[in-house]
């Protein structure tokens, strides 16, 4: 019986970069003779439900996620309880997932990668009855998460491969109505209360929002999560600290905290968005855990 390489395609991901990068692929597929097949995304969570199908095929030897960060979100969504390993080929717009894990930006590289099949375990947040891999983000960055992907200049932006640039805009534009307000914590048995809150970032891996080292410190297979909690700031100290990000040098600010721990409980005086893995999950109140070695990755 010869095994299956089955490929999930997000055909919006990057404003259609991920069906051109399917092309590629195939083509490299076909050369080298390896027995794959592939399902194409039409509608949000979809990619969840491929890959529910393709658990129940005995030939499934490996569930590839070609797009962004929200494909993969979907994905990881679906494979959770399961020895079958997840690859990335990046065809988003962020791609920040693949940051960490050093999978090549270039998608030959990435399928090399996943053809030498070698798996690994990595731990993977929960936030409340999701998982997620890279960040989650409460507050002025859920907002802006929101804007950015109901945007027109993302989608232009990707096709010139610039969408981290969209985040950046994202935040001029809701930093000027947004107000901070009074946030409730607990960070496993340690309660807090934050005044003045801007934003709170739930890390299992480094970076969001195309390479904003929010966490620099996080690790997904430490079994911990990394909390950065930015307040106290004035919306022109906050617009000064934002291109520390990028580097992680803006942990070094007397208004941003970092802690580390198993279980985040987080309320607000109103409800705050939520986005995970760039993709839009809720609002507070909620729950957050971390699930060590969850996730087989190639």
């Amino acid at each position: 019986m010869r095994l299956l390489h089955c490929f999930i395609v997000n055909k919006v991901s990057g404003n259609g970069r991920a069906l051109k990068v399917w092309h590629l692929l195939e083509k490299i597929l076909l050369k080298k003779n390896i027995n794959y097949c592939v399902r194409f995304t039409e509608e949000p969570k979809q990619a969840t439900a491929f890959v529910h199908e393709l658990l129940g095929n005995e030939q499934t030897k490996v569930i590839i996620a070609v797009g962004g960060d929200g494909t993969v979100h979907e994905v990881i969504n679906g494979l959770v309880g399961s020895t079958i390993p997840l690859g990335v080929i990046p065809a988003g717009s962020g791609n920040d997932f693949c940051r960490q894990l050093r999978i090549p930006l270039r998608s030959d590289k990435a399928l090399e990668r996943i053809l030498r099949h070698e798996p690994k375990r990595i731990d993977l947040g929960r936030i409340d009855d999701k998982y997620f891999a890279t960040v989650v983000g409460v507050g002025f960055d859920g907002q802006v998460a929101l804007t950015t992907n109901r945007s027109k200049y993302k989608k232009i932006l990707n096709i010139a491969r610039m969408g981290g640039i969209s985040y950046i805009i994202g935040v001029i534009k809701v930093l000027h109505a947004y107000k901070p307000m009074t946030v409730h914590l607990k960070i496993d048995h340690t309660e807090l209360k934050l005044t003045k809150v801007w934003l709170i970032a739930i890390a299992n891996s480094p970076f969001y929002a195309g390479g904003m080292a929010i966490c620099p410190d996080a690790q997904n297979n430490d079994g911990l999560l990394d909390i950065c909690i930015v307040q106290e700031l004035t919306k022109r100290e906050l617009l000064y600290l934002f291109p520390s990000v990028f580097k992680g040098r803006h942990i070094n600010h007397p208004s941003v905290t970092i802690y580390r721990g198993k279980e985040i409980e987080i309320f607000s005086e109103s409800p705050l968005l939520v986005h995970g893995d760039g993709e839009m999950i809720g609002q507070t109140p909620v729950n957050l855990t971390i699930e060590p070695n969850y996730l087989y990755v190639i």
